[in-house]
């Protein structure tokens, strides 16, 4: 059975959730609101999927610090920023950083509505991508060192020069890197690494 999607709003206007709570359920998809981003940022499970809605200007941590702090923990959510109070360069930052839309209020429902459809679709690129880092970050410090090189295209005995450890060594680290990044070669791993930005 398909997994109905689900919308994270994080907004402090109590009145405007409670109608984009009802929109979303009259096209079939589940929301859950937060009237601060911390909240938000305490409830968020690790692994957890799917899109937010988060407004920009909020009573403490603002939307733009939230795409941040997702960001620098590895979090990549499909974002919709939507505000009353947004200017050009803020739009221009959200979306430079990876949002999906910036909607003015007030906005019509099927721009909304449009804007958070899109941001659905891109969940199932989203899940890889998390699934993909999770790997990464399983990996040691060493292991980063060696995948990090292999995807430059060294061979195992100039690593074991680079890092001043045995060739053997570096065979162990290079065969722990592909088994736990899933990599069923070299290619694999370089198209991982590209998309998590780590070469």
């Amino acid at each position: 059975m398909e997994e109905i999607p689900l919308i994270y709003v994080v907004d402090d206007d109590a009145e405007l959730c409670r109608s984009l709570v009802y929109l979303f359920d009259s096209v079939g998809w589940r929301s859950r609101v937060f009237h601060d981003a911390e909240a938000f940022l305490a409830h968020l499970a690790p692994g957890e999927t799917a899109c937010l809605l988060l407004d920009v200007r909020m009573p403490g941590m603002s939307g733009l610090e939230v795409q941040d702090r997702l960001a620098r923990t590895g979090r990549m959510l499909p974002i919709v920023f939507f505000s009353g109070h947004g200017d050009i360069a803020m739009a221009v930052q959200a979306v430079r950083n990876g949002a999906v839309d910036f909607i003015e209020k007030p906005f019509r429902e099927q721009t909304l509505l449009e804007a958070v459809g899109l941001a659905l679709r891109r969940l199932p690129a989203e899940r890889y991508l998390n699934e993909v880092r999770r790997r990464f970050m399983s990996l040691t410090p060493r292991e980063r060192e060696v995948a990090k090189l292999v995807v430059l295209g060294r061979r195992n005995k100039i690593i074991a020069g680079e890092l001043s450890i045995s060739e053997r060594t570096v065979q162990v680290h290079r065969q722990n890197v592909m088994d736990k990044m899933r990599a069923g070669s070299a290619a694999e791993l370089v198209q991982d690494l590209m998309r998590l930005g780590e070469v």
